[in-house]
């Protein structure tokens, strides 16, 4: 089945679709029918929107109404009437499985208005964070070189290699000749449940500002190996956590000394910013309990924490969509 690309978009393209938004500044993206009722795309393309307007790979238009999205991972749902027989949910992977690096999959969309259009690649990395304009950043999304454009956003990103074609990622940004990414399996079982029940995600915020401990920094706060992301704030002081009390220079650069190093959530190690950002996300509830493993002073311990909830501002909406890759409808 490895690589067998013109069985895969007999059995897919009939399921995805253009969504097309008509508040604020009128735009085209993709999506894809998700389960009997829905359609999922990406949150920037139907941002202002109560209602799209659906056109299935058929040429079957409908109007779907918005019932969830989310900024935050740039995912939303609308609810479909009416849909074309041939337009079956396409199957999402299982979440606790990353796709491979080197696994085949294409990406299925409306670039450029091109509709029906397929490209190519493999998976380039997972687990990676996403950055958009004003250090906003989505986690745990899905690297690859197959060609992401404009009007992608929204579309599958399938795998090529698996029975089924279960789709991997929700299409989302180009950030280079041969970069493009997509919102993980991982986040879209996170995510969109909560969407179609309640209209909106609960992200769990720890409200401290991490960054990676690099050997320099393991140097300066004598860590014996490079691991964890250490605390550099605390935001609203709602956690245990000790941010650092300054900063040290190691061989010419200025690093963070003396805050918490968090090296486990939740039962899962933590290696980077991103596996934390990862694990806030998909194990973490506001108002829960969590436990936390910390480097404080040298010594590991185990702390209890209660994250609250991040709010959704205009500057983090704003933020998410910095890269958005929908194509203007005049």
């Amino acid at each position: 089945m490895d690589g067998d690309y013109e069985r895969l978009y007999r059995e897919t393209a009939p399921s995805v679709v253009s969504v097309y938004r008509e508040a604020g500044r009128r735009g085209a993206g993709s999506g894809f029918v998700y389960d009997a009722d829905h359609v999922l795309t990406n949150e920037h393309v139907v941002r202002g929107s109560d209602s799209v307007d659906v056109r299935y790979a058929n040429a079957a238009w409908t109007t779907g109404v918005v019932v969830g999205s989310d900024s935050y991972t740039d995912l939303a749902v609308v609810q479909v009437p009416d849909r074309p027989a041939d337009a079956d949910p396409l199957t999402v992977a299982d979440g606790d499985a990353a796709p491979t690096p080197g696994r085949p999959v294409a990406a299925l969309g409306n670039p450029l208005g091109l509709d029906g259009s397929i490209t190519t690649g493999v998976v380039s990395g997972v687990n990676r964070s996403m950055p958009t304009s004003g250090g906003f950043a989505v986690p745990d999304v899905v690297q690859t070189d197959a060609p992401i454009d404009r009007g992608n956003s929204g579309g599958p990103l399938v795998s090529a290699a698996d029975d089924g074609y279960p789709v991997v990622g929700v299409n989302r940004a180009k950030s280079g000749d041969s970069v493009g990414f997509a919102v993980s399996a991982r986040v879209i079982a996170a995510v969109v449940p909560a969407l179609i029940a309640e209209g909106r995600y609960r992200h769990a915020s720890l409200g401290v500002e991490t960054v990676d401990v690099t050997p320099r920094v393991a140097t300066a706060n004598g860590l014996d190996t490079p691991r964890g992301v250490v605390v550099v704030g605390n935001r609203d002081g709602t956690t245990p956590l000790r941010g650092s009390r300054g900063t040290r220079r190691v061989r010419g650069t200025r690093v963070p000394v003396g805050g918490d190093v968090v090296v486990g959530f939740a039962g899962h190690d933590v290696r980077s910013h991103e596996e934390l950002t990862r694990l806030l996300l998909t194990d973490a509830t506001p108002g829960e309990s969590v436990g936390l493993t910390v480097v404080r002073n040298g010594h590991e311990r185990d702390l209890t924490v209660t994250p609250t909830e991040r709010p959704v501002t205009r500057r983090d909406r704003e933020r998410a969509a910095g890269d958005a890759t929908t194509i203007p409808v005049e």
